[in-house]
């Protein structure tokens, strides 16, 4: 077989990946909910006939490995069935999708010349799911049955005409159906488009040109990957990071990571997690895998492509049974936290195989928050967000605040647009002082949102957040960064400290507090540039008492920098260590 035209494979790569760029922007202009078109809780793809990547919207890198076990399962009930104009759909975990309920595949065969060329494919997390909690998202769950309506793989549309069914059912099982449809609608409508720019390539080149393109495209990838992890050292390398609980217990859960790289391969051991939980933060096992694709890819050069042949020479290992690949009927709803903190305790182990790449651990999808309730004449409405904070101090510069992590590429919901949809007031999002952790170069401050309701008399409110026992670790001799906590204030004033996990009645007037961790910093404090943290002082980033605790830097009133007891400060550190 005559070697690939390596100009072609550039130029095809970034077609395929052009037309997954242009069906994510599909989705944001056509989608009716916020954790949707603003906060880009979606993704979007092509894949080739037998199920392999080929191509990634610039949306959720966490979600790269879960678009082809999903499609498998499809396949594995319609290959051989599938007509032009078809779409199929699918949320189950325990059939294939391996996220969650409320994220519904969808996925459209594309035929060109009267063969099955590819597969355009979409992904969206609907605001609601039905279930016994609004926005599916409860971590109180005890097992599936309760968490919404499940999809097994189903044609939803044949040969252009729409499954009424599946829609009826749909839209009679959710809180918010015009905004679920809506968003369901907006994600057919991305494969329609993704169908379409394929199509036009395949006149260009020709169909088989462009089945020979994406093999290449394959083979290419594995090549570049496995090139990227010959460099890296040879051996094994642990970490542990812990879940505070599950909601239930108060035991803390434990997130056990071996990396084993040797020559071209490297596999990622998980063999000591802790077995599934009662409540619903369980993780599929495709997600899991989709989490180790993610951070191996945030490692390696950016311009290896993001397909099924990046994934080829990483090998995945987890207990059945285990809370990163639990057995059914385990609940798995507010699986996104946990997803999380696997790829912290991965980063973890890659910052010991490679000190000078990984960055400390930032505060990234521990909050999910839930206000849903109902107004006049029993019009309901669901609020649902993910409270995304920071990232750690880096090998080589501070962290950077106020941004989601190298996995979730999230955005957050303006205030504007919560306070326009909802009855809800923001009464503050901001900075936490202090809450970054120390070090040559600083953790990400930590983040404060804080929600009054208003418009109605009460609401659910409900939570997923974590943090509030195991604070974000640092690397390299940095300290952690600050624990999360939660709040309730009493329309009387009274103010209370919350759990991590927990269901209440919010009444109106009432405002609930949450106050995201701080990331983790990298490198010994005392080692950080004096000036640097002088202009943090200045920034209201850190206060000068920690100035001078944290950093041995002795700031005065005026902030201006004194060079003297700065050096008293330090040395008395040095003589302690």
């Amino acid at each position: 077989m005559p070697r690939p035209d390596p100009i072609r494979l550039e130029l095809m790569k970034n077609a395929f990946a052009a037309v997954a760029d242009e069906m994510a922007a599909t989705v944001i202009r056509t989608a009716r909910s916020s954790v949707i078109k603003e906060a880009m809780d979606f993704s979007t793809g092509l894949l080739d006939p037998q199920g392999n990547l080929i191509a990634q919207g610039l949306c959720l890198p966490v979600h790269m490995g879960s678009f082809p076990p999903t499609l498998a399962t499809v396949l594995e009930k319609f290959g051989g069935q599938m007509n032009p104009g078809d779409v199929y759909a699918i949320n189950d975990p325990y059939t294939g999708s391996g996220l969650h309920l409320p994220d519904i595949f969808v996925f459209k065969p594309v035929f060109h010349d009267g063969k099955l060329l590819a597969f355009a494919a979409a992904i969206g997390h609907q605001t609601d799911i039905g279930g016994r909690v609004a926005g599916g998202n409860a971590c109180d769950n005890t097992e599936i049955f309760q968490e919404g309506l499940r999809i097994p793989p189903l044609r939803i549309i044949d040969q252009g005409r729409p499954v009424e069914a599946f829609f009826d059912i749909l839209q009679l099982n959710v809180r918010v159906p015009d905004t679920v449809m809506g968003d369901v609608q907006a994600t057919i409508a991305a494969c329609t488009r993704g169908e379409r720019g394929l199509i036009a390539l395949a006149k260009k080149h020709g169909g088989d040109i462009l089945a020979a393109d994406m093999a290449n495209l394959l083979n290419y990838s594995e090549a570049l990957t496995r090139a990227e992890f010959a460099a890296f050292p040879d051996g094994e390398w642990e970490f542990e990071d812990f879940l505070d609980d599950d909601g239930f217990s108060e035991d803390p859960i434990r997130l056990f990571a071996r990396v084993v790289k040797k020559g071209t391969d490297i596999t990622l051991d998980f063999t000591g997690t802790s077995k599934q939980v009662k409540g619903s933060i369980n993780l599929p096992i495709a997600m899991t895998k989709s989490c180790v694709y993610a951070c191996l890819r945030t490692v390696i050069d950016l311009h290896v492509p993001t397909t099924s042949g990046f994934m080829r020479p990483i090998r995945v290992i987890a207990e059945p049974g285990s809370i990163v690949n639990p057995i059914s009927p385990a609940p798995v709803a507010a699986r996104g936290l946990t997803s999380m903190r696997v790829t912290e305790a991965i980063w973890g182990a890659l910052a010991k195989m490679l000190p000078d790449k990984v960055f400390a651990c930032g505060a990234q999808g521990d909050f999910g928050v839930t206000i849903a309730g109902y107004r006049e004449q029993q019009r309901p409405f669901v609020l649902l967000e993910f409270l995304f904070g920071t990232w750690g101090g880096r090998p080589d510069k501070d962290a950077i605040d106020a941004l989601s992590s190298l996995a979730v590429n999230y955005s957050n919901t303006p205030v504007e647009i919560v306070e326009r949809e909802q009855p809800i007031q923001i009464e503050e999002y901001g900075f936490r002082q202090d809450s970054c952790g120390p070090g040559k170069f600083r953790g990400g401050l930590a983040m404060v949102r804080e929600y009054r309701l208003v418009g109605v008399d009460e609401a659910v409110l409900q939570v997923r957040s974590d943090r509030q026992k195991f604070r974000p670790y640092g690397l390299n001799g940095g300290a952690p960064g600050a624990n999360a906590r939660n709040f309730l204030k009493e329309v009387g004033g009274r103010r209370s400290a919350l759990p991590g996990k927990f269901m209440r009645t919010f009444k109106r007037g009432e405002t609930y507090r949450a106050e995201l961790a701080g990331g983790g910093g990298w490198g010994n404090a005392f080692e950080r540039t004096p000036e640097l943290v002088r202009q943090d002082v200045i920034d209201e980033k850190i206060s000068v008492q920690s100035a001078a605790t944290d950093y041995g830097v002795a700031i005065g009133a005026d902030g201006v920098l004194d060079e003297v007891q700065t050096a008293r400060l330090r040395a008395a550190r040095r003589a302690a260590e």
